[in-house]
């Protein structure tokens, strides 16, 4: 498979030295014509990846802020066909890596087949399916991998060792280690769970270990960027467009957003 845009980013920045920003938004929100150039906004702020969340009805992995930003993109008609409408529109002005975020079910009413071939041709980069269960996954990532799109699983604290191997064999682009168990949602602070995850992940792969659930703040950037190759944030930007749907300095607050947490991942690598 050639190098997608995912692990173009990444070997970029390991040959920088520096820690990646991933951000995450529900795609539709706060409206689907707005999605794109809350992209770019991320992407200007110091965004490396964009996870586009396609919403789903029952996001049993997400918490309040997440579950409140799908209700509103599905309100506004948002599916997997529009969302990778959306990755079209982004493409036309930006190359910045997109990573399909979603639950199975979407994804499987649409057509697997079908998603592999549409995704790569709306510049889609890889796919994150949150409840598919990596014991199960060979046949999904067989079709998307066939494709050239990067496949993401997810690992935890609570994920033996023989379980970091599968998502380690089934993963692309780089793994998302997933801070503590529960829901996606700031914190007060971070789990002490992280760096071990990160140090036996380490054990069955040489990808990127990207950490997510629960960062919102610089410092909490600062603290993964000194352990692993990528922060996720997810609940932090969908609280701000949550917060500020109908301003027209939306787009110029979620830029300083993601460089405030864009300078907190860097600065741990100065230290």
């Amino acid at each position: 498979m050639n190098q997608t845009r995912i692990s173009k980013r990444f070997q970029q920045l390991r040959e920088e030295g520096n820690p990646g920003l991933i951000a995450y938004l529900t795609a539709g929100d706060p409206s689907m014509e707005r999605t794109p150039d809350l992209v770019l906004a991320l992407e200007r702020g110091g965004a490396d990846i964009i996870e586009l969340g396609v919403p789903f009805s029952d996001p049993i992995a997400d918490g309040p802020v997440i579950q409140r930003g799908s209700a509103r993109a599905l309100k506004n008609g948002t599916n997997v066909a529009k969302v990778l409408e959306m990755a079209k529109r982004i493409r036309e002005k930006s190359e910045i890596p997109l990573l399909l975020f979603s639950y199975m079910n979407p994804l499987l009413s649409y057509g697997f087949e079908r998603l592999a071939v549409d995704a790569v041709a709306a510049g889609i980069d890889g796919c994150l399916m949150t409840d598919l269960s990596v014991e199960e996954a060979e046949p999904y990532v067989g079709s998307l991998r066939k494709a050239g799109l990067d496949t993401v699983f997810l690992a935890a604290p609570t994920s033996p060792p023989a379980r970091l191997e599968l998502v380690a064999r089934y993963s692309s682009g780089f793994v998302y280690l997933v801070s503590r168990t529960g829901v996606t949602g700031e914190q007060d602070q971070l789990s002490d769970a992280v760096a071990p995850l990160v140090a036996n992940t380490r054990k069955f792969t040489d990808l990127p270990l990207a950490v997510g659930f629960g960062i919102a703040t610089a410092r909490d950037a600062a603290a993964i960027g000194a352990i692993a190759d990528a922060v996720v944030v997810g609940s932090a930007i969908v609280r701000l467009i949550e917060n500020n749907s109908d301003s027209p300095e939306l787009e110029q607050k979620l830029e300083a957003l993601a460089r405030e947490l864009k300078q907190g991942a860097l600065s741990a690598k100065k230290q």
